[in-house]
Order: structure tokens, then C-alpha cells, then sequence
């Protein structure tokens, strides 16, 4: 173990949960926040709480943010569609949440700065996914500038640093990842949508089962649970 602490914002999802196990194997002590953002769902939620069991976390913080109070967003609105016809390149799709990562590294700094923490890890992906505007690289490094300058430690010249070490690997990639570190995959929720199991045909559910079978593992698809 080393004397770090590392913040990793933890969704529940298969990639959050790789990104927080890229930390525990480097020996860093790990703080798991997730956010009751106002989803449409609480699976995801569920899946964070069991995660942390699982993982070993040093500590668990959930946090209400109610970013449905404004809509915005097929994941915040039950009134709008979740798609399910595939990731159209070049569009930014429905269930883009308006600032959700903005406010959430925000309040993750928050926390990095109180515990003394080292690196805030997240599980943000600009391959595979829909090319949100909040999941890039050039978002993070610009946050990293504003991160450097907002805070206490920050202008004393050993703020906290955003990691994303998954940011431009392919989703095949993050399941191989998952599966050397022993992530337990079935205890992570990717789909859009809360029933009792994954729909399978939301973009998530698609992009997932589809690396899932990449990688060899069919087994853990959402038509195999």
C-alpha cells in the first residue's frame, strides 16, 4: 500500500468500477462518491453500494444533486425516450445529462481536498461511447486548469489530480481490464433503463454486450443473466 488517498466517482457502471480497481492494484487507498443525481433508476446506485462491499473501499459517500428538478436529459426525464436504435457518430445522443460531470469532479475536489487526497479516478470513456462533451480530453485537461486554480492545495502547487485511465481505451478493452482485475462484472448495472434486468438494446446495454462477446465472455451479457 502506499500513504495515498485516491477519490473515485463510482457509478455502479462496469467502467467506474475498473477505474477504482486501476487504483486499488496500485496501492492507493480508495474513497468511492456516487450521486443520487435525480436518474431514472436506482439499480445503478445499488450496483455502487455492492461494489464498495466488494472492492474493499476505505469509504462511501452518496451524495443528492437532484439534476431532474430541471430535465434535461432522457436519463433525468421519464418523459422522453431512452433510444435503443445504436450510437449515431457524430450526434450527441438524449441521455446527455447537462453539467452532471462538471457538478460531480466539482464536488469530487470537494472531497479530495477534505480527506487529502492525491487523484480523483474516473471511469470516463470518449471511444466507444457518445462522444459526450463532458467525457473528453481536452474537457479534463481544462478542468484540470480550473481544478488547479479553485482550491487551497491547488494554488499551493499539489492540488489533486483527475485521472481517467480509461478515457481513450475501447469498451473491448475495458471489459479485458475488468477481467484481470476481478472486477465482478455481474454486480455492475450499465443499462439505461431500472428493471429487474438489463433491457439489452439501450446504447449502453449494446455497446457493452457487444465487447462482452469480444472478449469471450457472453456469459455475463445481458441476455445471459
Amino acid at each position: 500500500m502506499t500513504d495515498s488517498t485516491v477519490i473515485a466517482l463510482l457509478s455502479g457502471g462496469l467502467d467506474s468500477a475498473t477505474a477504482a480497481a486501476l487504483a486499488l492494484e496500485a496501492g492507493h487507498r480508495v474513497i468511492g462518491l456516487s450521486f443520487d443525481y435525480g436518474q431514472r433508476h436506482r439499480r445503478e446506485l445499488e450496483a455502487a453500494a455492492a461494489l464498495v462491499t466488494t472492492l474493499g473501499l476505505a469509504e462511501h459517500h452518496t451524495i443528492e444533486v437532484n439534476l431532474a428538478s430541471w430535465g434535461g436529459s432522457s436519463l433525468t426525464d421519464a418523459q422522453q425516450t431512452i433510444p435503443t436504435e445504436g450510437v449515431e457518430e457524430g450526434v450527441i445522443p438524449s441521455t446527455y445529462v447537462p453539467g452532471r460531470n462538471t457538478v460531480f469532479i466539482s464536488i469530487g475536489l470537494s472531497l479530495a481536498e477534505a480527506r487529502g487526497a492525491d487523484r480523483i479516478v474516473l471511469g470516463v470513456n470518449a471511444v466507444d461511447y457518445s462522444g459526450y462533451p463532458d467525457c473528453r480530453p481536452d474537457y479534463l485537461a481544462a478542468f484540470q486548469t480550473l481544478a488547479n486554480l479553485s482550491s487551497k492545495v491547488g494554488r499551493e502547487g499539489h492540488g489533486p489530480q483527475l485521472w481517467a485511465p480509461l478515457v481513450t481505451w475501447s469498451k473491448q478493452r475495458i471489459v479485458e481490464e475488468a477481467l484481470r482485475l476481478n472486477v465482478p462484472i455481474e454486480q455492475t448495472w450499465s443499462c439505461y433503463t431500472g428493471g429487474e434486468q438489463p433491457c439489452g438494446v439501450c446504447d449502453s446495454c449494446r455497446i457493452r454486450d457487444q465487447a462482452l462477446r469480444a472478449a469471450g465472455r457472453p456469459d455475463l451479457c445481458s441476455s445471459g443473466r
